[in-house]
């Protein structure tokens, strides 16, 4: 595929391209991408090295060398494609180098009657809107943040009619179409673009018949191979400052660094939603949880039970379409397989949406709570769940959840309880529920979004996440899932043998195990919800004996013999 090489050098020749030299010049890792022949090409690695603008580029050159083709510019979402592609557009492509760009629907028509197209995929199945389409070439901004599906898609739209060049030095040439994506390490797709371009595997998902190597070239690039900012050392210190596995990745273009990611299948279409469509009744239970934190940040998340079953039009805007493709379960499969057969919640399925986010360093927790309670307004919090350690802590006279529990009250909110801290069940549970469909967060929670799909397997306990800097809000959002979930209806899940299954419910009468750190009356009081009483002294007692089953340690196993 010489193609792409003879079209570069026409613009650095500046023959009848003359504009691109004028606007574009491309240093040298930049003009290594764009003489590559590889069908399928790759740029990028580390923050800075212009990925961006080549992506750009690429695609304008090959919509004015080949008159009357088709060419695709994408991003995840429609403020990252905003923000990046269409803003360097209007900054640096001449007025006078096109015929028209139509700011409704974001295409660019070049004078030779070609277009580029600037678009963006959200949701996995956002793809679909291309079915039909033929791009000669398709250029894909962050990549790793799409999904492999999303990936083979596109390449069945990578297509055009049979053409030769019919004049100038490509003469009698084919026209082959061809992608590139432009990315940094990290997020949902890491691990299928890691195996395809770097470590040149089979990724899960693909048909090894379909893959050869040589299709796929990795031109990487590193800040230092940007002359703009090579000799930029306060943008070098920044990048340099952040947390050990972030500068790894941005100013190392470290591809191990994300190896082992825990949420893999964490997706921003799937499990996110637009703060617009979430419909959230008064009535519906809400809770808030907490990971202290000073010189950390403290993070802090609201949470809701959202009922979804077959007798409801729209829990969510129809926008989204039905509500029963966000339950943990369907109406239809709840009757014939329930987790616990006995469960009256089988006819009512529950999914918890994360709706709002705080987080912040350097927050005494007075003024935390003072926080909490501007940003809760009104609404209903039923509870309000602290990270366990903030009971035993004591900055004054007074322990963090104390003081914390202080204003929370004065201001109508619960006083907090202790988180459930099991790591290992917690994050099963998150990951259960992202599998299930059983948990939404709103796209209002941008650290939350940003931190999932960073979190990696801890080496040297394979079931727990690696802990680093930057995870508060991970933790924050486990506390809400595990503590919570009981509002939800939501049971703690274990393992792999429930793949793919929504998370138990608890059934009437049930509940989650006692946690450490609150006093036992407290707890027992905050699950008897009887008024008369006769029956709550009936559960109270239920209750006392269920804790004292609980904390009744296990006997030793018999020796033999």
């Amino acid at each position: 595929m010489g193609r792409t090489s003879r079209m570069f050098d026409s613009w650095t020749r500046g023959r009848s391209l003359q504009a691109f030299s004028d606007s574009y010049r491309p240093f040298d890792r930049q003009k290594e991408f764009h003489e590559s022949n590889a069908k399928y090409r790759l740029f990028g690695g580390a923050a800075g090295p212009g990925k961006t603008t080549a992506l750009l580029w690429e695609a304008i050159g090959q919509a004015r060398e080949v008159a009357g083709c088709d060419t695709l510019l994408l991003r995840r979402t429609y403020p990252e494609l905003e923000s990046s592609l269409i803003s360097q557009f209007r900054r640096d492509v001449p007025r006078s180098m096109y015929k028209s760009y139509n700011e409704s629907k974001h295409v660019v028509t070049w004078k030779n009657g070609s277009t580029t197209r600037f678009g963006y995929c959200r949701n996995e199945s956002d793809v679909y809107q291309y079915q039909g389409a033929e791009f000669l070439f398709i250029g894909i901004d962050e990549l790793t943040h799409f999904t492999l599906k999303q990936w083979q898609f596109l390449t069945s739209r990578n297509r055009c009619p049979a053409r030769v060049y019919s004049d100038g030095e490509n003469a009698g040439k084919t026209i082959v179409p061809c992608m590139a994506g432009a990315t940094n390490p990290g997020n949902i797709g890491h691990a299928w673009v890691k195996a395809l371009w770097v470590d040149k595997e089979v990724p899960a998902g693909f048909e090894r018949s379909g893959y050869r190597a040589s299709d796929y070239e990795f031109i990487r690039a590193r800040l230092d191979d940007n002359p703009i900012y090579a000799n930029d050392l306060d943008y070098r210190r920044t990048l340099e400052s952040l947390p050990e596995h972030l500068r790894r990745a941005f100013l190392d273009g470290d591809w191990n660094v994300f190896a082992g990611q825990y949420f893999g299948i964490f997706d921003y279409g799937r499990h996110t939603v637009r703060p617009e469509e979430i419909r959230l009744e008064p009535w519906w239970p809400r809770w808030v949880s907490i990971d202290w934190g000073f010189q950390h940040p403290s993070a802090v998340y609201w949470h809701c039970a959202v009922p979804v079953d077959s007798r409801q039009s729209s829990v969510f805007s129809s926008e989204r379409g039905s509500p029963q493709r966000w339950a943990g379960h369907s109406a239809q499969n709840a009757s014939s397989s329930s987790p616990n057969e006995n469960c009256e919640l089988n006819t009512e399925n529950r999914l918890i949406v994360t709706y709002r986010e705080f987080v912040q360093n350097g927050l005494s927790p007075r003024m935390l709570a003072q926080a909490i309670a501007e940003r809760s307004g009104r609404e209903a919090i039923s509870e309000v769940f602290l990270s366990p350690d903030a009971f035993a802590h004591r900055t004054s006279e007074s322990s963090i959840a104390e003081q914390l529990g202080d204003v929370l009250v004065v201001n109508g909110l619960p006083r907090p309880a202790p988180a459930d801290d099991d790591r290992i069940s917690g994050w099963q549970l998150m990951y259960q529920m992202l599998e299930s469909n059983a948990w939404l967060i709103s796209e209002d929670c941008e650290k939350l979004i940003e931190c999932l799909p960073q979190l990696v397997h801890d080496e040297r306990r394979k079931e727990d996440i690696r802990k680093v800097e930057g995870d508060d809000s991970a933790d924050a959002a486990r506390y809400g899932l595990v503590s919570g979930g009981r509002l939800a209806g939501v049971g703690p899940a274990f393992g792999p043998a429930r793949a793919g299954q929504a998370p138990p419910f608890y059934s009437p009468g049930s509940a989650p195990p006692f946690v450490h750190g609150m006093p036992l009356d407290e707890q027992i009081a905050r699950r008897v919800s009887a008024t008369d009483p006769t029956s709550r002294a009936i559960h109270y007692q239920r209750l006392e004996t269920e804790a004292r089953k609980q904390s009744r340690p296990k006997p030793l196993p018999h020796r033999r013999g």
